[in-house]
């Protein structure tokens, strides 16, 4: 097993870890984790190509969509939401 691939599953269980945590505790580790997903999903593409990372990239918007369609409706102008907003 490739040590992107290493790097990939611990950063799965770390993000697996981080779910279990209040809301207010996850953000520092989830900021953290979303910097570094692009880089271990290239980093996967490179080595073992587009399939498997097309396969990464899935899991990784998979994982954090809420995340994503704040910080894309932030972009677009949305108001900012709470996270109370969301349930």
């Amino acid at each position: 097993m490739s040590w992107v691939l290493i790097a990939g599953a611990v950063w799965v269980l770390v993000a697996t870890a981080t779910a279990f945590l209040p809301m207010r505790r996850q953000y520092a580790p989830g900021m953290a984790l979303l910097i570094c997903a692009p880089l271990l999903i290239g980093g996967i593409w490179w080595v073992h190509g587009w399939m498997w990372g097309v396969a990464a990239l899935a899991g990784f918007l998979s994982m954090f969509r809420r995340p994503l369609v704040y910080f894309w409706g932030r972009l677009n102008g949305a108001p900012a939401m709470r996270p109370e907003d969301f349930e």
